[in-house]
């Protein structure tokens, strides 16, 4: 039985990946939203495959 003030949060959908490149010095990487970064690379293209990968996992 709940106690008085204990309010069940309805389950929240699920929050999809975000993802996008960020430049660090002469390297680009893939970052997510959920936190997860990919490897450094040399090449855009690259990183960009990155992240495809990871949303797809």
């Amino acid at each position: 039985m709940p106690l008085p003030g204990d309010h069940a949060e309805p389950a929240q959908p699920p929050v999809g990946h975000s993802t996008s490149t960020a430049e660090r010095g002469s390297f680009c990487l893939a970052v997510c939203s959920c936190g997860w970064t990919g490897p450094a690379r040399r090449s855009r293209d690259l990183a960009r495959r990155d992240a495809t990968r990871h949303t797809a996992a």
